[in-house]
């Protein structure tokens, strides 16, 4: 028999039982043949390859489930309150940790080895205000408190997050059919191009390249625009409005001193200029303040605040972007952020290591998406 590790000739050793979990309760393979390889030193049990089972002693039917709960709540929630009420399954902490993880490292390296997840299927794109079909890209980041050996503080990292989405239009009334929202992730301790390779491959699966319009919408963090001109060229760039008129109102609270209410209207004015005349318009206003007498930490925040504001130009057209009846906020990117790393792996007292982080991260992304991802992921085809 060939070897199914290195494909060299293995030799039958003998036959042996092995019991293993099952939805149902244990199930014991009797007289299973072993085989052992002498050029890699690996052994081998064909009927086990034959019923997608690996060298766990649980079930696909069973990992799959482990794995759900790991993803969805901690493993000690998953072990102690999931799995027994879910499925009537008792198993250790670490049972579920090795089991989530390793479907995670899993899935990590079929996206590293250009793989997508089930069919392409082109989505319904929204209308924009002129009738065109819409599609959106967007990518942040957020921090995760890391482990260092033997269980030592370590600094932490930043996992990136990417979206595709497909939401509901700026302005529906100007849209004759409004279809469902829609959204793709991807997540985990990668570099940006990395990322951009893997939404990449997506976009082209749900046929974001037939969309009419695209739209990338972040924060300004530094490498975005760079990212944007490589792997979403054809995108208009919006800067995020709000991220922006939290900057108005660092501005404001300085320029006013200790008198909240006054930055609070101010705050509130230099937004609405914003949104309806642009960029342009307020940062002219703001480069026309006078400055004398006030603090150096306000003119400190004027200079940031307009640097940043003179960087972001050519994203914050923002007239023109609600007349096309485009997004200008970025809180889908954000909610991700939250929703498919935070809230998970961010838990009080919560540390990983990089590998575990990442796996994780993983599975949240396909967790949180389409529900046939998560399915195509478990199909047994792919495991």
């Amino acid at each position: 028999m060939g070897c199914p590790h290195c494909h060299g000739p293995s030799k039958f050793q003998d036959r042996r039982d092995k019991t293993f979990l099952s939805l149902m309760g244990p199930i014991l393979l009797r007289d299973r043949a072993y085989y052992h390889c002498p050029a890699c030193h690996r052994g081998s049990v064909p009927v086990d390859a034959a019923l997608g089972l690996d060298a766990s002693r649980l079930t696909p039917g069973t990992q799959e489930i482990a794995t759900l709960a790991g993803t969805v709540g901690s493993f000690a929630e998953a072990a102690e309150k999931l799995l027994p009420r879910m499925a009537g399954l008792r198993l250790a902490e670490s049972t579920v940790e090795r089991t989530t993880e390793a479907a995670g490292e899993r899935l990590g390296e079929l996206w590293a080895a250009g793989h997508t997840l089930g069919t392409a299927v082109d989505w319904r794109w929204n209308r924009d205000a002129r009738g065109r079909t819409v599609a959106y890209a967007s990518v942040d980041a957020t921090g995760l408190g890391i482990q260092g050996p033997r269980g030592a503080k370590a600094d932490g990292r930043m996992a990136w997050v990417g979206e595709l989405f497909n939401p509901r239009p700026e302005r529906p009334e100007t849209a004759s059919q409004v279809h469902p929202p829609a959204a793709r992730y991807q997540a985990g301790l990668m570099d940006l191009d990395e990322l951009g390779e893997r939404m990449r491959r997506q976009a082209a699966q749900i046929g974001m390249d037939r969309a009419e319009q695209w739209v990338a919408l972040t924060d300004g963090g530094a490498g975005l625009d760079a990212f944007m001109d490589v792997f979403f060229p054809r995108a208009v760039r919006i800067l995020d409005f709000y991220h922006a008129a939290e900057h108005l109102g660092d501005l404001a609270k300085a320029y006013c001193g200790g008198d909240a209410v006054a930055a609070e209207e101010l705050t509130e004015r230099w937004s609405h200029r914003m949104k309806h005349d642009g960029g342009a318009a307020i940062l002219t206003e703001l480069e026309a303040l006078d400055l004398r007498g006030r603090t150096p930490a306000a003119q400190e925040e004027h200079r940031l605040t307009t640097g940043y504001i003179r960087n972001n130009l050519h994203r914050m057209d923002y007239p023109r972007y609600r007349a096309e009846g485009w997004q200008i906020g970025s809180g889908h990117i954000e909610a991700a952020c939250k929703t498919v790393v935070n809230q998970r792996l961010n838990q009080s007292g919560m540390r990983w290591g990089g590998d575990g982080a990442d796996a994780v991260c993983h599975l949240r992304a396909l967790y949180e998406g389409e529900p046939s991802q998560w399915d195509a992921f478990w199909e047994r085809s792919i495991n």
